[in-house]
């Protein structure tokens, strides 16, 4: 999985910090925001593949970052990271911002998270080959 990058959101630094850790050995890319407007930062400057946000977070929160990565960033595969437990919420979020995997705090990170990390880059590269395909002139 090497060129791939996946991009971390959240607003708790310990949060982050356990990210970091959980991660650290992953053979892929790793960035860190500690806010929306950070993660729209890294998406200007870097390739994501895949983002992985929490949803209740000061300024414009998750949901609305999901929405902006949707429609600027529609390649990204989405995954929300929450302890948002409302069914509603979660499957409003799920619906509108088309998110691939949600994701508990806490999470599990050998049965649930890092197979969730990657699914969610076998996917992007599975969308990836078929818009290629796509792309090629018929013979």
């Amino acid at each position: 999985m090497g060129n791939t990058s996946i991009l971390f959101v959240d607003d708790q630094p310990v949060i982050l910090t356990a990210l970091k850790k959980d991660f650290h050995d992953e053979p892929y890319e790793k960035h860190f925001a500690s806010s929306c407007a950070e993660a729209l930062e890294i998406l200007e400057k870097e390739q994501i593949h895949v983002i992985v946000t929490d949803l209740s977070m000061p300024e414009i929160g998750g949901q609305k970052l999901l929405k902006i990565i949707m429609d600027k960033y529609p390649q990204i595969v989405r995954i929300v990271l929450s302890g948002q437990t409302n069914v509603n919420t979660i499957l409003a979020v799920a619906n509108e911002s088309r998110v691939f995997k949600y994701i508990a705090k806490p999470w599990k990170l050998e049965e649930e998270f890092k197979p969730a990390i990657k699914d969610a880059l076998e996917y992007y590269q599975m969308k990836i080959n078929r818009s290629e395909k796509q792309m090629v002139p018929a013979e």
